[in-house]
């Protein structure tokens, strides 16, 4: 019998996005995430960038499953784009297939690929590796970690994750089974760590409804609020909290539309009768002091926020007292189309109130003692971090040998790079 196992990452290491792993035993390969990424400004005529799989084009009959942590983009993107030339059953929780199905409905694969579900206490069986899903928090419900077990050992994947213990969905990591699943031995743990130089905790997600506690109170006019399309916390934030300030919610933006209605249809977000309503819908009463809520926290060229910049939405127009609510925080190489935007929506007439100046935006991912924190649950014999650029991969290594880990023992992968695990 095969006594070791290999992991190899074929997008996601020293950049940011395009999460992809795969974990190869024997004949079989499961994948771990298939995400995307958005071109550098740099990279003229690019509309986005998905993994090299070359490895998996060569043995395609190898991989028996796509295993999905959570619904972003830079996880979920590029299964539109590989699931062509690479088919296999995909499992993800309920709210991940669901956000998955739209993409495959828009791509015209939905029929031709295999979806399954699995939650937080499942056991599945995908090939010969059996998956155990565990909550964790992140900034967007139904993410989970993954403990991946073969004949030669446990490969622990965190996707994102931070321990909040105030969620906006009400839904905290599941401590207990990570423990568990450390308890019974981890080989390897694959490691989130884009936000290890933060030290200490990671704010809870409830320090931004504070936030739009405070801004919801003074605001005299329209409240916009952009954000992912993937955001569903944050959706949800803002609708309890016009609902506590008795606003009416539209929600404008093709890609958002699609996964609130997702989420309401799997109650993952939850609106009193009456609250959410179509920009069409709003009355001159209601318009006054509507919540809208839309994309383009990045800037994108083509999102809502951008065309209301450019004074060309076909139904928002801006109004001279509107509150404008960028909730994210700049992506690196955004940060140029972000201001462009702020500084148009202010030559408008518009309050604009973003995270230089508030909190609006939290980070979804751990900060150091949280990375500490699930290093210290699952126990591995070896710790490799991921989801980095190599500022955060080298940081991470700091910070695991100073928990006690032998520096042999926590590896800095590269795209490609092949990792082989064994007792």
């Amino acid at each position: 019998m095969q006594d070791t196992v290999r992991v190899i990452p074929l997008g996601g290491v020293n950049e940011v996005g395009k999460n992809m792993i795969a974990i190869e035993y024997g004949d079989e390969i499961i994948i771990a995430d298939c995400g995307l990424a958005f071109p550098e400004d740099d990279m003229l005529g690019v509309d986005l960038l998905i993994p090299d799989i070359t490895y998996l084009r060569q043995t395609p009959k190898k991989v028996v499953g796509y295993v999905i942590s959570h619904g972003h983009e830079d996880h979920i993107g590029g299964l539109a784009y590989i699931l062509r030339e690479i088919n296999a059953p995909v499992w993800a929780t309920p709210l991940t297939c669901g956000l998955i199905e739209v993409k495959l409905k828009d791509s015209r694969l939905l029929g031709e690929m295999e979806l399954h579900t699995f939650r937080d206490g499942d056991t599945v069986q995908v090939g010969g590796f059996t998956v155990e899903p565990f909550t964790v928090s992140h900034s967007i419900p139904d993410a989970v970690g993954l403990a991946i077990t073969c004949p030669a050992g446990t490969v622990v994947y965190t996707g994102d994750f931070k321990f909040d213990q105030t969620p906006a969905d009400g839904r905290r990591s599941n401590f207990a089974r990570i423990a568990a699943i450390g308890g019974r031995g981890v080989l390897a743990l694959l490691s989130d760590c884009v936000h290890v130089e933060t030290e200490g905790h990671t704010p809870s997600e409830q320090v931004v409804t504070e936030t739009f506690r405070k801004v919801f109170a003074r605001a005299e006019g329209r409240i916009i609020i952009a954000t992912f399309a993937s955001l569903i916390a944050r959706v949800q934030q803002a609708i309890t909290v016009a609902e506590e300030y008795g606003r009416k919610v539209a929600v404008v933006g093709r890609s958002l539309e699609k996964n609130v209605a997702i989420a309401l249809e799997l109650g993952y977000l939850r609106a009193s009768p009456g609250t959410l309503v179509t920009p069409q819908q709003l009355s001159q009463e209601d318009g006054g002091r509507a919540v809208l809520i839309v994309t383009g926290s990045q800037g994108e060229p083509t999102s809502v926020l951008n065309r209301i910049a450019n004074q060309d939405h076909r139904y928002v127009k801006l109004r001279k007292g509107d509150t404008v609510i960028v909730s994210a925080t700049p992506i690196p190489g955004n940060e140029t189309a972000v201001s462009r935007i702020i500084n148009s929506l202010f030559k408008q007439g518009a309050n604009v109130i973003y995270s230089s100046i508030e909190r609006v935006h939290v980070s979804g991912h751990a900060s150091s003692e949280e990375l500490l924190l699930m290093l210290n649950l699952t126990n591995p014999k070896y710790a490799v971090p991921i989801h980095g650029e190599t500022r955060h991969l080298v940081r991470y290594k700091q910070l695991a040998i100073s928990a006690g880990m032998p520096p042999e023992h926590v590896v800095i992968p590269e795209n490609g790079g092949v990792m082989e695990f064994g007792p």
